[in-house]
């Protein structure tokens, strides 16, 4: 025992002032480095590198809460279920409300020169076209053969060219449809085309359906033919939607709904509220949200807006946040209020776009809900309905924010929802335009703990190799007592295992 106090007496003495300039100067460089890898990271990620591995990786073996599983016990079983696919992974959805993209996307680009949509998100597109618009059975209609290979193709102009090649041979629903969305420069011309695409598909439709029962092969031929004739019918509610005829989209959307009321996958329900809305047929739309917000069916932004919406035109004209301080919230607005937590807490990102805190863009063809996506989609087509709503986008600033009270850790654990999934900020970034749109991230990201450490670390380190520069006797004393005081749990078991062991085995390991 005595030796090794000797030896480590004899290591200590040894040491000159250079190498603690040495040692914390190359503390201090790697720490550098550390704050300069955390905040590239922090830039292009929105979390910290090293917080992320101890929450992924070494939180679960400490024993963590794991926060894909529910912590509140007051969650309905509905919610729940409606939200699990989204704590699992990070589902991406088609757009209710995508916009067209000859006459508008394209249009965007002629003016601006920006890319409106990534190619992510057109990539999903061609997946969903080659899933709805094609089938095995292909290859015995030649037009449909054409359309298969076009649906693949990734250069837009020899899609446009297979789908008049296939036009040459047949009236082809699915040529219409490729045309009517990719080459029409306008609306109308979109739904002349849509029309042509209409009468061809429901053509196709009726025999298709005559011959389901006979195999297979039928009935992925009628699955694929029903697809295309809903796809169809909903695009020219869409058309009429956007040329003003807005009674009429709304019966198309219903008969629609009606006639083909198991394809809730479409979620055509919200192209119908956003109509009403415009109609500002508040009475249909509360209709429409009791049999679409119900705790066993999924949510969306526009679901929980839209009754925010509602439960707040019935008080936002008279509110006034002074008056409410004083007196205390009514009943009417303590509901209001809720419902506004309620879509907050599902979504966080929609406020800053409704009260116009920060600028829209073109709305993606896909939406992640609960994202970024979701919110552009949403605010993009329903902004106006709020302004319409007298006081409503008030009674939001006023009281938005208070949500995230309720739910200071939104990552660990929910109050409605389960809890906000990580994931959605990396997907945003694939679906949405990040050269000229800034991504929102939630829960918001300060400046995390691990960079304030690192850079309170390096300022220490490199204060400590200057005041060994300057007095080296004395930081020299200092370090000797600081390793001292390090190593006397280290002297105190190694006096504890001596006293253990037989002294010839523990001569034999001192030697060692």
């Amino acid at each position: 025992m005595f030796g090794t106090e000797s030896s480590l007496s004899m290591f200590l003495n040894t040491l000159t002032p250079k190498f603690y300039v040495a040692l914390t100067g190359t503390s201090s460089l790697i720490s550098g480095l550390i704050l300069i890898f955390e905040w590239w990271y922090f830039r292009k990620y929105g979390t910290s590198f090293i917080e992320q591995v101890s929450v992924s990786h070494l939180r679960p073996l400490l024993g963590g809460v794991d926060s894909s599983s529910p912590t509140n016990p007051n969650t309905s079983n509905g919610e729940a279920d409606s939200n699990r696919q989204s704590v699992s992974e990070c589902k991406v959805w088609r757009n209710p409300l995508n916009l067209f993209r000859g006459a508008e996307y394209n249009r965007y680009t002629w003016v601006t020169g920006r890319e409106p949509l990534t190619y992510y998100d057109m990539n999903l597109s061609a997946q969903d076209h080659q899933t709805f618009f094609t089938c095995d059975s292909d290859h015995l209609r030649p037009a449909d053969a054409i359309m298969q290979k076009a649906w693949r193709e990734r250069n837009p102009q020899a899609r446009i060219s297979a789908a008049h090649e296939a036009l040459e041979l047949e009236d082809c629903a699915t040529a219409y449809i490729l045309l009517a969305e990719e080459e029409a420069t306008t609306i109308m011309e979109a739904e002349r085309l849509f029309k042509q695409a209409l009468k061809a598909g429901e053509g196709c439709y009726r025999r298709s359906q005559q011959l389901q029962h006979h195999g297979t092969q039928y009935e992925a031929q009628h699955r694929r033919d029903t697809n295309v004739l809903v796809y169809i019918k909903r695009r020219l509610a869409m058309c009429s939607r956007k040329l003003g005829r807005t009674r009429e989209a709304v019966k198309m959307m219903r008969d629609l709904m009606k006639e083909f009321p198991l394809l809730s996958m479409f979620n055509i329900h919200e192209n119908l509220l956003e109509s009403l809305l415009e109609l500002q047929n508040y009475a249909d739309v509360q209709a429409v949200l009791a049999k679409y917000d119900d705790i066993s069916l999924p949510k969306s932004a526009t679901i929980c807006y839209t009754a925010a919406l509602l439960k707040a035109r019935a008080v936002s004209d008279k509110f006034s946040p002074e008056a409410a301080s004083r007196r205390g919230l009514s009943t009417a607005e303590m509901n209001a209020v809720e419902a506004i937590h309620r879509a907050v807490e599902f979504n966080p990102h929609v406020p800053k776009y409704l009260l116009e805190m920060k600028s829209l863009i073109l709305p993606p063809e896909h939406i992640l809900k609960r994202g970024d996506s979701e919110a552009i989609a949403y605010a993009f087509f329903h902004l106006q309905h709020w302004k319409r709503v007298e006081g409503a986008l008030n009674l939001l600033h006023c009281t938005w924010e208070g949500t995230f009270r309720m739910i200071p850790y939104p990552l660990e654990k929910g109050h409605l929802f389960y809890p906000y999934p990580i994931c959605t900020e990396t997907a945003d970034r694939e679906l949405l335009p990040t050269v000229f749109h800034e991504v929102s991230v939630y829960p918001k990201k300060e400046l995390p703990f691990f960079i304030l450490f690192t850079a309170g670390l390096c300022s220490f380190t490199a204060m400590l190799a200057l005041l060994t520069h300057q007095f080296p006797e004395l930081m020299g004393v200092f370090a000797k007592a600081f390793l001292s005081t390090l190593f006397a749990p280290l002297n105190f078991i190694m006096e504890k295992v001596e006293s253990i062991l037989p002294s010839s085995l523990w001569h034999q390991l001192t030697r060692i």
